[in-house]
């Protein structure tokens, strides 16, 4: 009977992860794709602008 219990114990705390698990993929999926729709929304992709970047060249000796 022991042994019963403790199954069942296993097989709910199982179950919980898995449902915990699934909230938080969920929830990544969800966030991911806010954030794509969110850039898709703005104007040309900021981080590419050329203006801010230094350019890069040979150290000098």
């Amino acid at each position: 009977m022991f042994e019963y219990e403790l199954q069942r114990l296993r097989t709910a705390d199982l179950i919980r992860r898995a449902d915990h698990q699934r909230l938080v993929r969920e929830a990544t999926r969800a966030r991911r794709t806010a954030r794509r729709a969110a850039a898709g929304n703005s104007a040309e992709h900021e981080s590419h602008t050329r203006g801010l970047r230094r350019t890069r060249s040979a150290r000098a000796a």
